[in-house]
């Protein structure tokens, strides 16, 4: 199935600004929180930990954030892939 080249561009332009805050939280929130563990100071981080499954205080994602992480970035790398795919620059073959 081929996508024209401009629908992969906007798909990937809308789905960037959308999933640069989940990840980013993902991403500090677990490693933050395994410096912690290292430090053996896990219990005055354990926010951390809550923030990195989802829980953002009164609303609680826990369930469904993992999911829609992982949706997001696979719909961000098949998208990325496939405008790589297509605009890299093609060898030449030699007579």
């Amino acid at each position: 199935m081929a996508f024209p080249q401009r629908d992969l561009r906007q798909i990937h332009r809308r789905l960037v600004p959308i999933m640069v805050a989940p990840l980013l939280i993902t991403v500090l929130t677990g490693s933050l929180f395994q410096v912690a563990s290292l430090a053996g100071n896990t219990a005055d981080f354990y926010w951390l930990l809550e923030l990195h499954r989802g829980h953002f205080g009164p609303v609680n994602l826990e369930v469904i954030y993992p999911f829609l992480n992982a949706l997001g970035l696979l719909l961000l790398l098949a998208s990325g892939a496939m405008i790589w795919w297509t605009t890299r620059p093609r060898q030449r073959q030699r007579p």
